[in-house]
Formats: structure tokens, sequence, C-alpha cells
């Protein structure tokens, strides 16, 4: 009987171990280091293992069996990665830590093979067909030698197509082959002018992306797609306010594509959402908000999604609305009221004392605050530390002698949901009435806001 039991435990061992796939790298000039395995959402990535390379910059992890195929980062500095996916393989590789992504190696995985070898060809048509297309646009069409640069520049997109379509069939379900469909661009006849071939780019650009193939989000491959896309609008020559109107109708086509697949949709809405409020593009977050919502959005306001309440709060938020009405703690735990400020201008500032924008910024908003001949402004701090030492103990070195407040929950209190906040510094310059004047991100844009208002 305790034979079988043990031959039982001995096969079950090895089936698991044999469900079990190995990672082994060497990246030379490394030395011995912490690596890190990251999984990739779209732009944003997180450690799920971590390890140790020897001396020789080698390493080997076993993988789960339970390894989720996707896009996945081996990491050792701040510049130094390489991607890789992972799925029912064994891979191994070898690149030089200076030059990950230029030296990489993948010595066994298919899917990781095919990667790098699209990889390198795109680098490498895209480059030529960057330098041929200024060439195509100014090279006065008459000459000859026009065809022929015409010709060059429809041969290197239709020999891609043919090696897509060649791979396609080859290897049809791979990861590898379903991401490049998705980065793949229109053909462009070589005669468009300039403009045209812009305005082609902007109407069919998402013509042949698979959205419902929602295990693509487990890479960067819809982030990669949306950032080139919303170049194709980018113009110098606009001003932002022209800027936002072109990024708009970006929005408006690439959000429309993207609605056959709600999980799809609602990764471009967030992610676009993330993006142009990080770079201050009110308009476009503004109109988004009014136009779009998160597809798993219940009505039930209670159980709104996290992303459902952040567009509601843009709406909100947008300069010339009224700002929500919050109170916040002060040091001795009474509530102070948003409304309770009755000067001309209040600025609204959500800082901490571990932020180094803040503490840079902070001591310069004092000298400005103290050089008021009258109190037209007063500023209503709010600090997202969680250590009420760390928050005091700035605002008494820096004599910061406004009003202080906070609740001590870093991101997660009340005020900081009320206004969207999930980085520091973020600024809203309020009239008396507390409708917001600006909402400026940086020191400079602050000082400018404050010098045309405040007077």
């Amino acid at each position: 009987m305790i034979r079988k039991v043990l031959l039982a435990f001995f096969l079950f061992s090895s089936l698991f171990c044999l469900s079990q796939k190995s990672l082994d790298g060497t990246i030379h000039n490394l030395g011995k280091t912490k690596l890190y395995l990251l999984n990739i959402y779209g732009e944003r990535t997180r450690v799920v293992d971590s390890t140790l390379s020897d001396s020789l910059g080698r390493f080997h992890m076993m993988l789960p069996s339970n390894t989720i195929t996707g896009l996945y980062r081996i990491g050792w500095s701040k510049t130094g990665s390489v991607n890789l996916i992972l799925n029912a393989e064994d891979v191994k590789f070898e690149t030089w830590a200076t030059s990950s992504e230029d030296s990489l190696k993948i010595i066994s995985s298919t899917e990781n093979q095919i990667l790098r070898l699209f990889n390198v060809r795109g680098r490498i048509n895209q480059s030529k067909l960057e330098l041929l297309m200024p060439v195509v646009d100014f090279y006065p069409v008459k000459d000859e030698f026009y065809s022929r640069i015409v010709n060059e520049f429809e041969t290197i997109q239709k020999t891609q197509k043919v090696f897509l379509d060649s791979m396609s069939r080859k290897y049809p379900a791979t990861f590898a082959i379903r991401m490049q469909k998705v980065l793949q661009t229109p053909y462009l006849p070589g005669s468009l002018t300039s403009n045209a071939r812009m305005d082609y780019l902007k109407q069919h650009y998402w013509d042949k992306v698979d959205f419902n193939d929602t295990a693509l989000l487990r890479s960067n491959v819809f982030a990669d797609k949306v950032i080139s896309y919303l170049a194709i609008y980018q113009n110098n020559r606009l001003n932002q306010k022209q800027l936002e109107t072109e990024f708009i109708k970006a929005v408006t086509i690439a959000l429309g594509a993207a609605s056959v697949c709600p999980e799809t949709y609602k990764f471009m809405l967030d992610y676009l959402v993330g993006g142009f409020d990080k770079y201050h593009f009110d308009d476009v977050i503004t109109y988004i908000a009014d136009n779009f919502q998160d597809p798993f959005s219940c009505e039930d306001a209670a159980r709104k999604s996290a992303l459902q309440k952040k567009l509601d709060n843009f709406k909100k938020l947008s300069v010339g609305k009224t700002a929500p009405v919050i109170a916040v703690p002060d040091a001795k735990g009474n509530m102070v009221s948003l409304s309770s400020v009755k000067n001309q201008y209040t600025l609204l500032v959500f800082w901490s004392s571990q932020c180094p924008h803040c503490t840079d910024m902070m001591p310069k908003l004092k000298t400005w605050y103290d050089k008021q001949k009258t109190r037209k402004l007063e500023i209503f701090a709010i600090s997202l530390d969680t250590s009420k030492n760390d928050w005091l103990s700035f605002v008494k070195k820096e004599k910061l002698n406004w009003i202080n407040v906070s609740e001590l929950k870093g991101y997660f209190g009340k005020a900081e949901d009320e206004y969207n906040v999930y980085a520091t510094p973020t600024m809203y310059l309020l009239d008396q009435q507390k409708n917001i004047v600006a909402k400026p991100i940086t020191w400079r844009e602050l000082e400018q806001a404050l010098n045309q208002n405040v007077k």
C-alpha cells in the first residue's frame, strides 16, 4: 500500500514538474544583480517574481504552471530590461546589459524568435520608409527618378505584408503574430500627397485591428497603437487649443473603433484619460468625460467603477465649474471647510512632504504668498502625507502660515477622491465663488496663473 502511495506521489510530482516551464538568461557585463520579472498591461507593469543573477549575469527561474500568456519584462535597472513573451515554452536568451534590446539573442522559444524577428525587421523597414517619405513628398513628380522612389516606398510595405501573411500561415495562433497584426499599419500608395496620406491613416488606422483579442491587453500593443495614432494628429505649428481640437477627433475615431469590445474599449478609455490628464489637455478630458463612459459601470452610484468616478469627476473639475465642497481636518483634528475661505481667490494645493516637486515648489509659493500687500489669495494646502510628524515638520521648517490640513490617508482620502488626485502637486486656483479659474501643473504655470488673476 505504501509503495502504491509513493508511486502515485512521484508520478504526480513528475507531472507537476513537466507542467512548469523555465526562463533562463545570460546578461553579459551585469554581474551579480537582483532581477525582476514584471507582467505588462499597456504601460503598466507589476512585479510578479524576482531572482539573483550570478557573477556572470546568468539566472534561472521556474515559471508557475498557471503563468498567463502575455508579454513580460525582465528588468535590472531603470534603463536595463528586455521584453519577452511567456507561454507554454521554455525560454532561453542572452543579451548585454548596456545594449539589452539591440544585442538580444533568443536561444530557445519560437514565440520570442518570431517577436525578435519582427522587431528587427520592423525597425529597419520603418527607418527606410521615414527616409523615403520626404523624398516622395518633395521630389519633382515628372522626374524619372520619382517613379523609382515611389516603387521602393511601396515595395517595402508590400514586402512587410507578404512576410506577415507568410508567418501568420505558419504560426497562426501565436501571441507574437497576433501582436504584429494589431501593430500593422495601412498600406499607403506612394503617389499620395502628404496631406492625403495623413487623412487616409486617420480614417483607416484601426481597420484591421482585432479588438476582441483581449489577451493582447497583457502586452503593450494597444498602448503603442494609441500613441502612434495620436502622433498622426501631432503638429508643432498648432497651439495647445488647436492641438486639443485635433486630439478630440482622434479620440472619437479610436474609441469608436474599439467600442466593438467592451474590455478593450475600457482599456483604451482609461489609457487616454490618464495620458491627456498627465499632459494637461483639459478640453480633451472634458470631451471624453461628456461623451464616453466605462462600459462596465453600474448605474448604482455606490458601485460605480473607479474609471467612471474619475470621468464623472472630470466633468465637475473643468475650468469654469464650481469646485466640489470639501472639509478636511487640521493638525488638531478640527474640520476646516473650503467654503469657509472668504478671500477673493483660493489656491487649493494637494501636496506631500515626500514629493520632491512639492518640497521644491512650496518655499517658492511661500515667498509669493508673503509678498501680498493685501491677502487677496488664501492657500488651502492638503497634505497627502500619512505621517503626521513628516507633514508638520515640513510645515514648521518652511513656516507655511496658510491653511494646512490633512486626512493622513495618502491618495485615499475623501478630498483626494473628490478631486481626482493621483499625482502631487495637484492644484486648483479658485475665485471667491469657488469657481475653478485655472489648473496649473508646474510652478511656472502656477506663477503665471497667479500673476494673471491675483492682481
